[in-house]
């Protein structure tokens, strides 16, 4: 008796607005591995092109800020995005045409990853456009994911445990967000706490951690798997911890590429037809 073979198709469509990393790890590389591996179909607006590996950031290209929303714009009238994950914006001109597009498309499921510095520390966001993004991009969002230098960045809250990290939440519900998630990962402790808020709920997410230098892209993965999540009717919440264990199960299960901070395994939530590989 032959084997019956499950033919996928996309559960959702997902439009990423984000830079690309030409070593693969992070960036639009890793959204686009997510949301296909998480079984919905990726669209992409790129905002700048960099050049890296996982030893650090050579050189950023910034796309012309038009060229961006006519990406947004073209794709989305053609094929209409359930959900719209925002990464790398680093120019407040950026911030202000994204903004622009979206109110055109309007697109109701948006998630913001705050980008504004590499693994490697390079920086990539100017201090212009942080003050943009904290005035109007913030409160148009679904939810935002900072890491912890981020949220301090945004809030000015220096955070060295999980009642600060509740303290930048709340800040950036006073910004205007609807759904705040703080990632722990920075914080020196055994377990990873990130941190949820919203107006009426409190979630604190532990995880214990992982001991690897292989943890380049997660920011990206995990927003991107929210949003895929949240695309296909998950509640915000539950795209939340789904989406954490995602990228916990690809930190575990990283490739080991690289002399730095290598990539995580986008691949971890697939089983390959063994004819396949």
């Amino acid at each position: 008796m032959s084997k019956q073979l499950i033919k996928l198709k996309p559960k959702s469509k997902i439009l990423i607005i984000a830079g690309s990393d030409s070593s693969g790890g992070a960036g639009i590389q890793a959204d686009i591995k997510t949301v296909t591996s998480l079984g919905s179909y990726a669209m992409t607006a790129i905002t700048a092109v960099t050049v890296q590996n996982t030893l650090g950031v050579k050189s950023v290209f910034s796309i012309p800020p038009n060229e961006i929303k006519n990406q947004i714009i073209y794709s989305s009238t053609d094929i209409r995005p359930d959900a719209i994950k925002i990464g790398m914006l680093h120019s407040s001109e950026i911030v202000n045409i994204v903004i622009e597009a979206l109110k055109k498309i309007k697109v109701k499921k948006l998630v913001l990853d705050p980008v504004m510095v590499a693994k490697g520390g390079t920086k990539l966001i100017d201090a212009k456009a942080i003050q943009t993004l904290k005035t109007k991009l913030i409160k148009k969002v679904t939810l935002i994911t900072p890491n912890i230098p981020e949220a301090e960045i945004l809030t000015g809250v220096r955070i060295k445990n999980k009642q600060d990290m509740i303290l930048a939440a709340n800040h950036l519900i006073n910004l205007g967000a609807k759904n705040v998630l703080i990632k722990g990962g920075h914080l020196k402790s055994k377990t990873v706490e990130d941190v949820f808020l919203n107006k009426s709920n409190l979630k604190i997410f532990k995880n214990l951690r992982r001991n690897t230098k292989n943890t380049h892209g997660t920011g990206c993965t995990l927003s991107s798997a929210i949003t895929t999540f949240f695309s296909c009717g998950k509640s915000i919440i539950k795209a939340c911890d789904k989406g954490i264990k995602y990228v916990n199960s690809a930190i575990l299960t990283n490739p080991k590429y690289g002399k730095g901070h290598g990539p995580i395994n986008h691949l971890n939530s697939i089983k390959i037809e063994k004819r396949y590989r």
